[in-house]
């Protein structure tokens, strides 16, 4: 006996969210990057200087998983760290020279990717969307 599914709305979510990390995992990998050492260098790149914490309140992992992923960035030469003056318990993460070139490069192939991903929904389709989404989430 086939049993229907009561939560239809979380299936296809949690499908349309599977579908599209792996779209963006598919093209981070042709610049030799994972989805978590792009997102760091998208905050990087949208927000400028940060600490290893506000990163990680961007992109919802704790401090400790960052520090891995900022060593791995420093490593290739896109991001570094300096301490804060005031606070030297405080550490801000730049991009470099070279991780702003990458990423001037990579977000316009990003964006037309993300593009491409929600063209099917006209303007109007895409507002609803955001607000049912907001909605789901204010209630979380």
């Amino acid at each position: 006996m086939q049993r229907k599914c009561t939560n239809l709305p979380f299936l296809v979510l949690m499908q349309t969210s599977k579908a599209v990390h792996e779209r963006i995992k598919e093209e981070m990998s042709k610049n030799k990057l994972n989805i978590m050492e792009f997102s760091v260098l998208e905050v990087l790149y949208q927000k400028g200087k940060q600490t290893i914490r506000q990163i990680g309140d961007y992109i919802l992992v704790s401090s400790s998983s960052m520090t891995y992923v900022i060593d791995k960035l420093e490593q290739k030469g896109l991001l570094s760290r300096n301490a804060c003056r005031e606070d030297r318990r405080v550490v801000h993460v730049t991009l470099t020279d070279g991780g702003n070139k990458l990423m001037q490069e990579i977000m316009l192939k990003h964006q037309k990717v993300v593009d491409d991903m929600f063209d099917s929904l006209n303007s109007d389709e895409g507002e609803t969307l955001v607000h049912l989404l907001k909605k789901v989430k204010d209630k979380v």
